[in-house]
């Protein structure tokens, strides 16, 4: 197989990645949130596996394919968030309930990466896959996708899911602090989050946290 070949494929595979843990990680805010009895996602088709259903233009298509262009270290994107009523899922189960709601992507996400673990050490234990293979090739890009989604959305920053569980972890103690702070800088979290990114004691911060939880799930 020739290079240029390859490489096409190795591109397949980051794309596909993307799409099932980022669509996963939507479809799990609605499935949680259905859980306390909103079918918001539901009635609007967003539990549907379906990649129509959720892809949006520019964070599932055109910021993956310009990270891979830049030759960038990491794979990132995201689907169209899947839209949960949190009046109906906090008067339901209350805001430990919306803060299950705000990690349950993360927890897909995470959950994703031990099943490729398992499918990896597994499939060489028992000679199933070649250290060579594209079916290892795919499984370890979806493992690195799938942490990388997790590892960015775990972020206090909003409008990431970290943010947004630190800010019902708050109220479900009588605190309003982090829920203002998110509703203040929730029009400007990409922005800080771009920067981030752009500084380089930062982003290094963030890749060596990738790297390290890479590490832990592949010592499982």
């Amino acid at each position: 197989m020739d290079i240029s070949k390859l490489d096409v494929i190795l591109v397949i595979f980051q794309i596909v990645a993307l799409l099932i843990a980022a669509i996963g990680h939507e479809i799990m805010h609605g499935l949680v949130a259905l859980k306390y009895g909103d079918n918001t996602a539901r009635r609007e088709g967003r539990l549907s596996i379906n990649p129509r259903s959720h892809i949006d233009l520019f964070g599932s298509i055109i910021i993956p394919l310009t990270l891979i262009v830049m030759g960038s270290p990491i794979m990132f994107g995201y689907a169209k968030p899947v839209p949960v009523d949190i009046d109906t899922v906090r008067d339901n189960g209350g805001y430990k309930a919306c803060m299950l709601v705000a990690l349950a992507g993360v927890f897909y996400n995470f959950f994703m990466a031990f099943c490729c673990v398992v499918i990896l050490k597994l499939g060489l234990s028992f000679h199933l896959l070649d250290t060579q293979s594209l079916s290892l090739q795919f499984f370890f890009i979806l493992l690195y996708v799938n942490i990388v989604l997790g590892v960015f959305n775990l972020l206090p920053i909003p409008p990431l899911d970290g943010s947004k569980a630190l800010a019902y972890l708050g109220l479900m103690f009588n605190s309003s602090v982090f829920a203002s702070l998110y509703n203040k800088f929730e029009n400007y979290g990409m922005i800080i989050l771009i920067l981030l990114l752009l500084f380089p004691l930062t982003r290094e911060a963030i890749f060596n946290v990738i790297r390290i939880t890479v590490m832990m799930f592949l010592t499982i």
